[in-house]
């Protein structure tokens, strides 16, 4: 049961409002002309306050729905048609119960299409480009099999698998990402701050300076003088790198360039490894063909050199070869991934294979990002130390040599 307001006129044509329980508008409706009253406006209690809050807030409701979001709403679609609701009741239920103004648009938005008699899938692709041809496509299969509960929980359970690789590479990077902006930001005050106040005394003593001081001294005024250039030109750099990783050539030779990189590159084939995997495991087990699998997974992947090393396999598929054997021709997976599912063709249990290489990718990731860190911290730590203690160094022996000067 939901909350509905409601605007009337009477038979002599007075406005009355007021607020009801009712299972849906019908109902609403059905009550109105019992009474005998002329609906002019019937909307959810939630709806209007979402509406006001969207006023209050602005463009804040527009944000885009972020990926916890959309988890949230496939676990809890699928419990909700499990219990026997109608779909539309359903996303109703959904968009009443949210906090966040952005998915309740997005829910009402699709359950609008969905009472106008769209499909859900439909209604999904109609929002683009907030629903990936994964989910949509999945989706579609669930209705087309009449088992569209069992599959919007196996997207959920995907959806929060992957949003936890992420979560779990940002969580490792956010130690050294602050570990070395403090340690910049020492630098910098050293060398803007610090080392100008000794400058003076030096110049006083009139006596040849070290080398490495002179070095620290020249940094120091370069940086005062000219820190602003150096910071345009490092915006500059920035953007022309993140224009050329928007062009679709570019972005592959960078990304090629990314895999041949020492730990990083092994860390990247393992991730997208098991995104693949997960992918076209879930997409084969929903009933989808393993070619339009393949072509949904390949747009998933987020390196497009590893996505441009899938076409031969869909070239290959499409001549009516396997999955295993042009995916070992093109070297895009590892070794022990395109054995595995090999041996899945062979037993035809891909699918199981499939979500087998996943999970071992995924364990082999958790600890390739735990070996790095635990390479990358003390060398940043090392390095960094080494940096500040030089720039230390450096006044300290200029000092030193001045007083043994003046004795």
């Amino acid at each position: 049961m939901s909350r509905y307001r409601y605007t009337a006129l009477d038979d002599q044509g007075r406005t009355t409002r007021g607020e009801l329980e009712a299972a849906d508008t019908e109902q609403v409706l059905r009550f109105l002309r019992t009474a005998q009253l002329i609906p002019v406006q019937i909307a959810e209690a939630a709806t209007q306050q979402a509406s006001r809050r969207s006023k209050w807030l602005g463009k804040r409701s527009d944000k885009p729905v972020r990926s916890a979001d959309l988890v949230a709403f496939f676990q809890e679609l699928a419990l909700l048609l499990h219990a026997g609701l109608p779909l539309d009741r359903a996303l109703s239920a959904i968009a009443s119960q949210s906090p966040h103004p952005g998915i309740v648009n997005l829910i009402q938005r699709i359950r609008d299409k969905v009472r106008g008699g769209s499909s859900l899938a439909a209604a999904m692709e109609a929002q683009n480009p907030v629903f990936s041809r994964l989910q949509i496509g999945l989706v579609r299969a669930g209705e087309s099999a009449g088992v569209l509960e069992e599959v919007l929980a196996r997207l959920a359970e995907y959806s929060e698998r992957s949003q936890a690789l992420k979560e779990q590479v940002r969580a490792a990077l956010t130690y050294p990402l602050i570990l070395l902006g403090v340690s910049l930001i020492s630098v910098l005050a050293l060398l803007t701050y610090v080392i100008p106040q000794f400058q003076a005394m030096f110049a006083d003593a009139e006596a040849q300076l070290p080398l490495a001081t002179r070095v620290v001294i020249f940094l120091g005024n370069g940086l005062k003088q000219y820190g602003w250039l150096l910071i345009l030109i490092g915006a500059g750099l920035f953007l022309l790198l993140r224009r050329a990783y928007a062009r679709p050539r570019s972005r592959l030779v960078m990304d090629g360039y990314l895999l041949q990189v020492p730990l990083l590159g092994t860390l990247l084939r393992q991730m997208e490894t098991a995104r693949l995997c997960r992918t076209l495991g879930t997409l084969v087990r929903n009933g989808i063909t393993l070619l339009n699998a393949l072509n949904i997974a390949q747009e998933g992947l987020g390196n497009r050199a590893m996505a441009a090393g899938l076409n031969p396999a869909i070239s290959g598929l499409k001549s009516g070869s396997g999955l295993a054997g042009p995916l070992a021709k093109a070297q895009i997976l590892p070794p022990l991934a395109i054995h595995m599912l090999q041996v899945g063709e062979e037993s035809g249990q891909l699918d199981t294979m499939l979500f087998r290489v996943a999970e071992l990718y995924e364990r082999e990731t958790d600890r390739s990002i735990k070996r790095m860190l635990s390479l990358l911290e003390p060398v940043l730590i090392l390095g960094l130390g080494v940096l500040i203690g030089g720039i230390i160094m450096s006044i300290l022996v200029a000092i030193v040599s001045i007083n043994q000067l003046a004795m």
